[in-house]
């Protein structure tokens, strides 16, 4: 590579470095995921998001006008082959408070779930439940995970297509016991953006072999379908994704979120002129005298 490949190449990388820390920037003010004296526990999983979620976080947290710390959590799910030492070692070389949290969630996964069948359901529950409560044991006020939006769009459609639900995955959400909070900073940031930035970085990278990687997953479908749909029109991804920040409830059907059932007729105040309004009645077969004044009844 010569040098003018060098220097394009790290023009480049600026590039992508401002955007992501840009858009890691404008989720947390946009959603308050981040407030004074903040203890965010960031948890790494060895994947390419959660470590490019930490390294943004802590180059955020030195340029921050408030003050936070971050604390690195990896919970180790005891899976078979799984490198220990990469995660302790790599968080030694950042010089920050991390924890590796020893929970065997995968004899669990693998005696429950027969096999063929999607383990990422209770392998998540399982491990939201040992997070929440870690969390409260060291003080953590946030609980930072490494979805981006790619991930959010792509749960609204497997919730849709395979659950009959609209639901997504929020930006910041409280949990059900009101005792912990969960941001996702990476919320505005595109997964091709990550992937990149994981490869200029070098990040550690540690394969996950219960979901990501199984053979005929609902997600890799649909994941399948929209960078499709991206390739034939750029920037489709996003638009869904603004529309899921654009709801108007009274245009669905969600008898939950709007009241369609008290919805009564008021034409005591002047209207405006609606547009086009004035048409000629060029056949009828009913009596205009016949007409009721609704207003008076």
């Amino acid at each position: 590579m010569n040098q003018n490949d060098n220097r394009k190449e790290t023009l480049e990388f600026n590039k992508l470095q401002k955007r992501l820390r840009r858009n890691v920037g404008n989720a947390i003010i946009d959603y308050n995921m981040i407030e004074e004296n903040d203890v965010v526990m960031a948890c790494i999983s060895g994947g390419k998001d959660s470590f490019a979620m930490l390294d943004i976080l802590l180059r955020l947290r030195e340029a921050a006008p408030i003050k936070f710390d971050v604390v690195a959590v990896n919970l180790d799910q005891k899976q078979p082959g799984f490198p220990e030492h990469i995660l302790p070692e790599y968080f030694e070389t950042l010089n920050i408070p991390y924890y590796i949290v020893d929970k065997d969630t995968y004899s669990v996964v693998k005696e429950k779930v027969p096999e063929g069948k999607t383990t990422c359901g209770l392998c998540s529950r399982l491990r939201r439940g040992t997070l929440y409560s870690f969390a409260e044991k060291i003080g953590a006020t946030k609980i930072a995970l490494g979805h981006h939006l790619d991930d959010i769009v792509e749960t609204m459609f497997l919730n849709m297509f395979h659950g009959a639900r609209l639901k997504a995955m929020p930006p910041k959400l409280r949990s059900d016991d009101g005792r912990n909070v969960v941001i996702r900073p990476l919320t505005y940031c595109r997964e091709t953006d990550l992937i990149k930035y994981a490869e200029h970085k070098e990040f550690p990278i540690i394969p996950c072999n219960l979901c990501g990687s199984q053979e005929n997953l609902q997600r890799q479908n649909i994941k399948a379908m929209l960078i499709d749909w991206d390739k034939k029109t750029p920037g489709r991804v996003e638009k869904i994704f603004k529309s899921i920040q654009n709801v108007s409830p009274s245009q669905l059907a969600d008898r939950e979120l709007f009241d369609f059932v008290n919805l009564p007729l008021d034409r005591s105040e002047d209207r405006k002129a609606y547009e086009f309004e004035e048409a000629e009645i060029s056949s009828s077969n009913i009596d205009e005298s016949m007409f009721i004044d609704v207003t008076n009844v």
